[in-house]
């Protein structure tokens, strides 16, 4: 069913609104989840850093088995439908009790591990499979990046608005975060949307994609469910995406469970900034919305993704650097936090546009492996993303705990009460981490060996096979600019 036009606003907003489960997802793991466990439930931070990187590597082997089960799924509702409206209920209690342990106070190790890898197992089950239709969508390069931009302005939308109500409603004030009575409701609140988001996504898209394959596949096996993605993973492209993606994602992950300790204790927000916070982050959304399309065209996705990381790097980190030079204003007052704002909302959307333009890279690796191996793969290579993204996301959370850990913040700790050398500790590990990450970010991403050119080529090359090297089909495969 893939195209090769310009695709309905209807179409682009209907597949974005199922990244709002997503978005919900990342938000809590991100923001709260550290904050909730460490300071609420007073596990150590290290400890759940651990745990949550371990249920991540376990989820990470069952990712690409859920993708290959995907592209093997053989319905006459298509592929990837079935899973949309069946795992949407299982991820919603599992949620729910992420945020409100069953036995009422802080879970073992073991526990904990159990309760995430739940989580993240039902919500790659809804994930994978979404995002897998991207491809079969439409073959156009800009096409492509317009979709994974209402993907990630829904994704981002859903979990502002959970940002929103936490800081507002559920978890209101300094001290919200701190106390654990608004922590179920923000995990039940949560679950009704997930579900909404993908049910009514692929209720919306039913029309479209629900018929049989036009092949049907070999049945599922372990054993060639692991030889063909062990070939997927193979591909050289793949291989130079998981490099650059790996260092971008964990330095998002890091950066996002980490905001929250640096929120509070080091820039000292009070309830009124803190509930603009989500607003602000919601603004470099839709700023990445409108000037990612320009640099894809103009730069190219790769080197997109090279000047996203450095230039977000340099940015997030330059308020760091003024504060301890002693030249920013007194933290805690208006100067100092829309000052601090300015620079999120430029250092985010270019943080946004890396992870956009490495998402959008991975729909390009599809033909160019079925050119090489004569098979589509998209769930194998989307679960591949998904893989490499949720072990990265764990060790950034990882990362955040062990920097928690080693600078001796104390659990319980309170805003303003903090010694200025465990701020510094705090301030000097994540600088680092972050510089780090984003020179290896930009130098694979930038090095990613599909550019539009060779993507076009590809694409009109087998379309002028499949049509028989008419005349007519190399109309017909010529691309399509927006």
């Amino acid at each position: 069913m893939s195209t090769h036009y310009p695709l309905p606003l209807k179409l682009k907003l209907i597949h974005g609104f199922g990244a709002v489960a997503f978005g919900v997802k990342d938000t809590g793991f991100s923001f709260f989840l550290m904050i909730y466990y460490n300071q609420v439930l007073g596990m150590d931070a290290g400890t759940v850093g651990l745990v949550l990187l371990a249920a991540l590597l376990i989820d990470a082997v069952v990712d690409p088995i859920l993708g290959n089960l995907s592209d093997r799924t053989y319905t006459r509702w298509g592929r990837r439908l079935p899973w949309l409206y069946a795992a949407p209920i299982p991820l919603a209690f599992a949620w729910i009790m992420l945020w409100s342990p069953p036995s009422g106070d802080a879970p073992s190790a073991l526990g904990l591990l159990g309760i995430a890898v739940l989580v993240r197992i039902m919500l790659s089950a809804c994930e994978v499979p979404s995002v897998s239709l991207v491809p079969e969508i439409t073959a156009d390069y800009d096409e492509r990046t317009t979709l994974f931009r209402y993907r990630y302005l829904f994704g981002w939308g859903g979990g502002t608005v959970m940002m929103i109500l936490a800081y507002t409603v559920f978890l209101r004030g300094p001290q919200g975060l701190l106390e654990e009575g608004g922590y179920l409701p923000y995990g039940i609140f949560g679950a009704v949307l997930m579900v909404a988001s993908v049910i009514g996504s692929a209720i919306g898209q039913h029309h479209l994609v629900a018929k049989l394959p036009d092949e049907k596949p070999p049945p599922f096996s372990v054993k060639a469910s692991f030889s063909e993605i062990k070939e997927a993973f193979s591909e050289r492209a793949f291989l130079i995406f998981a490099a650059g993606g790996l260092a971008a994602y964990i330095a998002q992950g890091m950066t996002f469970s980490i905001s929250n300790y640096l929120n509070l204790f080091v820039w000292e927000f009070n309830e009124t900034a803190l509930k603009v916070y989500p607003l602000v982050l919601f603004v470099s959304v839709m700023l990445m919305f409108v000037i990612v399309g320009p640099m894809h065209r103009k730069f190219g996705k790769p080197a997109s993704a090279a000047i996203g990381a450095i230039g977000s790097m340099i940015i997030g980190l330059i308020p760091y650097g003024l504060l301890l030079a002693g030249f920013w204003p007194e933290v805690g007052g208006f100067d100092s936090t829309a000052l601090l704002y300015c620079f999120i909302v430029l250092g985010n959307m270019l943080g946004i546009v890396v992870m956009i333009s490495a998402s959008s890279m991975v729909a390009e690796i599809v033909e160019a492996f079925e050119e090489r191996g004569g098979r589509r793969a998209e769930g194998a290579f989307y679960s591949g993303n998904w893989l490499v993204q949720k072990c990265a996301t764990g060790a950034g959370i990882f990362i955040t705990g062990q920097i928690v850990a080693l600078s001796q913040l104390s659990a319980n700790s309170q805003p303003g009460s903090v010694p200025q050398g465990v701020i510094n500790d705090i301030i000097w590990m994540f600088g680092g981490a972050t510089v780090v990450l984003a020179l290896i970010a930009a130098f694979w991403l930038g090095r990613f060996p599909i550019n539009r050119d060779d993507h076009e080529a590809r694409v009109a090359a087998m379309k002028l096979r499949r049509t028989g090297g008419s005349a007519q089909g190399a109309v017909d495969a010529a691309p399509i600019k927006p």
